[in-house]
């Protein structure tokens, strides 16, 4: 075989039986799945799922969630269905001759792709799925960008109140994320796993977050908070200026 193209081999009638039976016992396991749960529970109405008299439920939320489980359902049968579809058209093309063949360019399919996915149709150089697809929901479309159409970080010289900084102040309060869940890496406390956990709240900088006056303007005083220390810990600030608190007290 040295020097022939595998694309101008022929299937022998071995392999073919042997790619059949795998594909019956496919099909058989995929209608088995489908008949054994009625249909992944589709077969059962929404009240009789959630067991209730009224689809208008005490709880919104309750009913939230099965309508959830309801959508997850029908993408499993959907896709079921349509793996169920692949496999009996690769059974109808053993029986008409043109399994093996791809369709683009009427060379054989490769033994070793038949035998990874039966029910390929097209060689490898013509299989429209080159790539992962990363085709998003259009509904998307609305969030972006992040923060849908409240975010103003986008947009040249706002700094207003917007969508992530309500976000952020009802984040503050905690939320079901773990440090584990958290958007950035190497984050191991609750305290710095919010979005931009680090970004000035209500300052631009430091200095401004711990230094005070009066309501007049006047009357200069130093908020020994988180942020002073810090900011003296880094050698930013001069000790020496700092008031003597022990003469102050004198």
């Amino acid at each position: 075989m040295k020097g022939v193209d595998i694309l101008t081999i022929p299937l022998d009638q071995e392999a073919i039986q042997t790619l059949r039976r795998r594909l019956l016992q496919e099909r058989s396991d995929l209608e088995q799945r489908v008949r054994g749960n009625g249909h992944f529970g589709l077969a059962a109405s929404f009240r009789d799922s959630t067991g209730e008299l009224s689809g208008i439920d005490n709880h919104p939320a309750d009913s939230a969630t099965e309508m959830f489980e309801r959508s997850k359902d029908l993408s499993l049968l959907e896709k079921e269905a349509f793996r169920l579809e692949r496999v009996d058209a690769a059974l109808a093309r053993m029986d008409t001759g043109e399994y093996g063949h791809c369709v683009a360019c009427g060379k054989f399919i490769p033994l070793e792709r038949l035998e990874a996915l039966p029910t390929a149709i097209y060689c490898i150089e013509h299989e429209p799925r080159q790539e992962p697809s990363n085709d998003r929901p259009v509904e998307e479309e609305f969030l972006y960008p992040p923060f849908g159409r409240t975010s103003l970080d986008e947009k040249e010289g706002q700094n207003g109140f917007d969508g992530e900084d309500a976000w952020q102040i009802v984040e503050s309060w905690g939320s079901s994320n773990s440090p584990a869940m958290a958007e950035g890496n190497n984050i191991s406390d609750y305290d710095h796993m919010a979005i931009e956990a680090d970004e000035n709240d209500g300052f631009v900088e430091p200095l401004e977050s711990f230094l005070a006056t009066d309501i007049t303007g006047h009357n200069v005083t130093v908020v020994r908070n988180n942020a002073y220390r810090r900011y003296m810990a880094n050698n930013e600030g001069d000790h020496l200026l700092e008031p003597d608190e022990l003469a102050d007290e004198l």
